[in-house]
């Protein structure tokens, strides 16, 4: 009888292994998939795409033992050579080829150019051929990136004593109300997919006192913009025992600060491939969101049309505002109308037309929706009322205030939005893996 114990060490090395001095003049192996390949005659670069980024890899006719005509692209391969240090070459090595193992082979030439720096293909055919096209080391580095951000917010939060929750997305009933929700048959009773973890992450207030999740989303919003999604990964927490909605945006303000730690310390090479300058969040400025509009209008000469919620111009005009004023990339806009935010949203008590919530704007584009929430059973059952909703499929959220929680608040983040504005994409579909809007289903 055999057994599994844990992942064996294996022979072949990563490139962060070959970065190791002691290494150079050894031969080692590695394996990869073949990026591209440069023939000049009797020497030739084959360029190994790897995990970690490239690798190249210098074929001579006269120390190999094969031809290198064996070799095309996008052959998966395990390659044996002696390392050697090269200015020219990406990480300063390359290895000088002996022999190579062909593992797999394509069974068609590439659609397009993905080893080249930028391709030049509609953003329609990069989403087409996604499986393909996020092989080119650019479009790849943008979810690297997006996997730093994700890093930052969980490893900060689980710091901060946040127990890191998973929600259903099959629900009976919508968090935000309104239209926008994808219906669906559940062995014949109706469901509706999930808007937002917001009643969930309520109710496990009450359970743990902190809690977060990393999820989709689903909004059937009939939108055809740059900036919007069909599904989306939110990047939600709730917290207990808050003195005011200001703790959620200092909360924030200490994640923003991790996310930009993690990716300064690990994800340097995709920094530099995109060309990222990674904004300042040690200060974070705060303004009304009344205030904020007066602001723009007087100094932008734009007059008010909307007193009730941000059109998309506003938000840009805010944000080139405090980068202007302040300095910084990043506003929290406050005390949003009661009208334009959800029912579970606090009041001010000082003005009930306005709400103790706010909005994340990050280079003009509003990327974090959060605030303070109504912790009173009987205060929401009012604010219900005066809505003219009915609790007709809340009973079990209901449940966790008639029976006690503590003042508390939260936030979402839309992932790919935050992604876009920070590696400076223009459309949210760049920056998502397989994106999903009224018109895409596939891949």
């Amino acid at each position: 009888m055999q057994f599994l114990t844990s992942p064996t060490e294996k022979k072949t090395l990563e490139i962060s292994d070959l970065l190791d001095p002691q290494l150079l003049g050894e031969e080692v192996c590695v394996t990869g998939a073949i990026h591209t390949i440069r023939d000049m005659g009797t020497v030739a670069f084959v360029i190994l795409r790897k995990r970690e980024g490239l690798l190249q890899c210098v074929y001579e006719e006269s120390a190999a033992d094969f031809p290198i005509k064996e070799l095309k692209e996008a052959d998966t391969v395990k390659a044996y050579g002696t390392l050697a240090a090269s200015e020219k070459a990406p990480g300063g090595i390359e290895i000088h080829l002996k022999r190579v193992t062909v593992l797999s082979r394509p069974a068609a030439p590439l659609p397009i150019p993905i080893a080249k720096a930028k391709m030049n293909i509609s953003l329609e055919t990069s989403l087409d051929l996604r499986p393909v096209s996020l092989r080119n080391i650019r479009e790849r580095a943008r979810f690297r990136i997006q996997e730093g951000i994700v890093r930052g917010f969980r490893d900060y939060l689980t710091e901060q004593g946040f127990t890191e929750i998973h929600t259903p997305k099959i629900g009976a009933k919508g968090a935000e109300g309104g239209a926008n929700i994808f219906k669906l048959d559940y062995f014949h009773h109706p469901a509706v997919l999930a808007q937002s973890p917001q009643f969930y992450k309520q109710m496990m207030v009450g359970v743990f006192d902190r809690v977060f999740e990393t999820a989709p989303v689903f909004r059937a919003e009939k939108h055809n913009t740059k900036r919007h999604l069909n599904e989306y990964t939110s990047l939600d927490f709730e917290m207990g025992y808050i003195d005011g909605f200001e703790d959620v945006m200092a909360m924030e303000t200490g994640v923003l600060g991790r996310v930009m730690e993690i990716l300064k310390r690990d994800y340097g090479r995709e920094l530099s491939l995109l060309s990222i300058t990674l904004p300042d969040v040690t200060r974070i400025p705060y303004v009304r969101f009344d205030e904020a509009k007066r602001l723009v209008s007087e100094k932008y000469n734009r007059p008010i049309r909307n007193p009730y919620d941000l059109e998309p111009e506003e938000e840009a005009l805010i944000g080139r505002y405090f980068q202007e004023e302040c300095g910084s990339d990043f506003v929290f806009v406050t005390h949003y109308p009661s009208k334009k935010r959800p029912f579970y949203a606090m009041d001010d008590p000082t003005d009930s037309t306005y709400t103790l919530s706010f909005d994340c704007l990050y280079k003009g584009m509003e990327i974090t929706t959060g605030g303070q929430r109504i912790h009173d059973y009987n205060m929401l059952l009012e604010k219900i009322e005066r809505r003219g909703m009915t609790t007709e499929g809340m009973e079990h959220y209901l449940m966790a205030f008639k029976y006690g929680l503590p003042p508390h608040g939260g936030l979402g983040i839309g992932l790919e939005r935050f992604t876009m504005k920070l590696v400076g994409d223009d459309n949210v579909r760049r920056t998502t893996l397989f994106p999903r809007d009224m018109s895409r289903l596939e891949p």
